[in-house]
């Protein structure tokens, strides 16, 4: 994707939760004025990654996604009218409709905390765990129409500790996320 000259290259976020990944965003796109984040959209009313859009002056939509294909074109609607060229998902917990990623092409990215193509999908701290693995990590992706399986633009590794728990492992492994999400970005434009 190459940039134009002289303009912003504008992003939408979609959320589900507390929004760290969001809040780090968005002091990415403050430092690298190539970025701007233009709209978060939540399937949550109640997320409180929308506090911190609506404190750095971000449009937010929300969308509870009980008539997916409906909401889905709403979605599309307000994505194309803000002339958005990135969607980053970031802890949203709805799963996108075949037809949505393909108008956005080669636009999604999502980020996953485990080393994929290894633990797809929910609860991956406390399987990695569960399985005695030795290292975890996170990784950032392009979506397609698979859960989790789209090519794979950064992971970063994190070693397991004998005393982890899903939560202590999540923390660190979050921190990486904080690290990667932005320069994945930077990377999927240059």
């Amino acid at each position: 994707m190459k940039k134009s000259a002289g303009r912003k290259i504008e992003i939408a976020v979609f959320i589900s939760g507390t929004g760290s990944n969001l809040k780090n965003l968005i002091k990415f796109s403050k430092k690298n004025k190539r970025f701007k984040i233009k709209l978060v959209i939540s399937n949550k009313k109640n997320a409180k990654g929308l506090i911190f859009a609506n404190r750095n002056n971000i449009n937010t939509k929300v969308y509870n996604f009980k008539k997916r294909s409906k909401d889905e074109k709403k979605m599309l609607n307000i994505l194309l009218k803000e002339k958005i060229q990135i969607i980053c998902l970031a802890g949203f917990m709805k799963i996108l409709s075949k037809n949505f990623i393909k108008k956005f092409n080669g636009k999604v990215i999502n980020i996953h905390p485990s080393l994929l193509p290894n633990y797809k999908g929910l609860n991956t701290h406390r399987r990695v765990l569960d399985n005695n693995e030795k290292y975890s990590g996170c990784t950032v992706h392009f979506v397609n129409s698979k859960l989790d399986s789209g090519k794979i633009i950064l992971q970063k590794k994190v070693k397991i500790l004998k005393n982890d728990t899903p939560k202590k492992l999540q923390k660190r492994i979050l921190k990486q996320e904080h690290k990667i999400y932005p320069k994945a970005l930077q990377m999927i434009v240059n």
